[in-house]
């Protein structure tokens, strides 16, 4: 991905791109049009304007800032995010890092001093982050935070029918009146004119009798199929429910998030249609006013912003053509993974599924969903910390790992561990091997899938040894030299090696 400076030397190739209406470039630039004041993605269907008339920009921040609206047909805020990653520019890291915390913290109380925090989080400062924004997205700090807020208002607005003053709030707005000179001063209109004009687009209903519904789009290819079944494999009696049909894959699950007056507890339903690349998701009415936070969430528990092009350049040479549009399965709760993680130590997918489904049975929360299969809400910390250790016992959990669930509960519940991708990935992981129970290979595993990140390399992982190093190497205990090809995308690699897609010239290299 171009910074914004180099896509405006580059026009006639975005151009181009624009032309092609490909999926593959959705959330890679907008383009906006000077004759009418609108940006939009590259897969709008609205008639492609003329080149004179286009201007190109990285990030919706930056076509905002140039004083352009987003279109009401596309929707920008739809598109797949970018998400840089480097592992030699450090201004790349230290971005990745930034928009990740500044994503999670949108959703929620108004945090006025979020850029600060942010600086100091990162440990730089304020000037140095203005420059790592300007330099990679062509905007500010606040002018990419400002942006986000109004985009997820504009969501709020159009996918839900909470009242205005929740979506200030949801959106992260200190008042009402600020949301309003702010939604006015950019886009020119009222909320409530955008809501009304936002229901009369194009597309599916923005509302049902029970639940908001909102779309999001992966960037093609995706094998769909190996990211379903692995979660199906994995899915808890009780707390989800992942379907195929010939439409295509559903999935139910229950979801706990922390809101203003304490925990909120809903459902979600997602659907992914056969042969496209739309996600439909559903939130319960409860959920409604945290749908920034709950679309964030599922943008990482399916990998919706992965860039297969750029993780395919560097891993097709060693795959079959079968992994391309591999994605990793990310968590929606980081805690939940945590617990899965520690529960699935040194036991089979199915045991370990077993377990977990007692678990949920003995400590979850019912909830009411229209899908029968789903009535649970996965144990919170507090449920496991205050678990007494004879029903713990019970559900087949030995001393060891109730030691260990118990640590990574208050770990999280005093807030000394983050399990989520704002966190430190290098940081989680020391945190985590300090906690009794958890090893290096547990870690690596919260941290791939828990953080989300794209680089890690599970070292102890038997099938991985099996896969890359002859008997008499893989007792030498010795990372094997050809995983470092792979980086920035290691977990990946990961993924791709368990569902046994490594190249058999690639295993006979490794092996010589």
């Amino acid at each position: 991905m171009l910074p914004n400076k180099a896509l405006a030397s580059d026009h006639a190739a975005c151009y181009q791109a624009l032309c092609s209406k490909d999926a593959s470039f959705d959330g890679r630039f907008f383009v906006a049009v000077t004759s009418t004041g609108i940006y939009c993605r590259p897969v709008c269907r609205v008639r492609t304007p003329k080149a004179s008339n286009c201007r190109f920009f990285a990030h919706a921040a930056a076509a905002e800032a140039a004083g352009f609206r987003p279109c009401l047909r596309c929707r920008p805020e739809l598109a797949p995010e970018y998400r840089p990653w480097s592992t030699e520019d450090a201004g790349s890291i230290l971005l990745r890092h930034a928009l990740q915390l500044i994503r999670s913290q949108l959703s929620g109380a108004h945090t006025p001093d979020l850029l600060q925090n942010l600086s100091q989080r990162l440990g730089i400062s304020d000037r140095h982050l203005r420059r790592i924004f300007e330099a990679h997205l062509g905007v500010s700090p606040a002018q990419y935070l400002l942006t986000q807020r109004l985009l997820n208002a504009k969501r709020l607005l159009a996918d839900t029918s909470i009242k205005i003053a929740e979506v200030a709030a949801g959106s992260g707005f200190g008042s009402v009146r600020q949301f309003n000179n702010a939604f006015v001063t950019r886009y020119g209109m009222r909320p409530g004119d955008m809501r009304r004009q936002q229901r009369s687009s194009p597309g599916p209903s923005n509302t049902t009798p029970v639940g908001a519904e909102t779309r999001l789009f992966w960037r093609p290819p995706v094998a769909i199929d190996r990211l379903m079944g692995f979660l199906q494999d994995r899915a808890v009696a009780g707390v989800e429910e992942v379907m195929q049909t010939d439409q295509g894959w559903t999935i139910w699950r229950s979801l706990t998030v922390n809101g203003l007056t304490g925990q909120q507890r809903g459902w979600i339903r997602v659907q992914v249609p056969r042969g496209s690349c739309e996600v439909r998701l559903m939130v319960s009415d409860g959920l409604q006013a945290r749908l920034p936070e709950v679309t964030w969430r599922v943008r990482n528990w399916l990998d919706i912003d992965a860039d297969p092009a750029a993780i395919d350049s560097t891993l097709g040479a060693d795959f079959v053509q079968a992994a391309a549009g591999l994605r990793l399965p990310g968590a929606i709760d980081g805690f939940e993974l945590g617990v899965r993680a520690v529960i699935g130590q040194q036991v089979s997918v199915k045991a370990a599924r077993t377990v977990l489904g007692r678990l949920c049975e003995a400590l979850g929360q019912p909830i009411e969903t229209p899908h029968s299969s789903v009535h649970l809400g996965f144990p919170t910390p507090k449920d496991i910390g205050n678990a007494d250790s004879e029903v713990l016992g019970r559900l087949g959990l030995t001393r060891q790992k109730q030691t260990a669930l118990k640590a990574l509960a208050q770990a999280v519940l005093s807030d000394q561990l983050d399990i989520s991708p704002s966190a430190d990935a290098a940081l989680t992981h020391q945190l985590l091997v300090s906690l009794p129970g958890i090893g290096p290979w547990t870690a690596g595993y919260i941290v791939m899938r828990g953080l989300h990140w794209p680089d890690v390399w599970l070292e102890g992982d038997l099938v991985l040894r099996q896969a890359l190093r002859s008997a008499d190497e893989m007792k030498t205990g010795e990372q094997p030299a050809d995983a470092a090809r792979w980086a920035p995308w290691r977990s990946y690699a990961v993924m791709a090696t368990w569902s046994g897609l490594l190249k058999t010239e690639m295993k006979q290299e490794c092996q010589t």
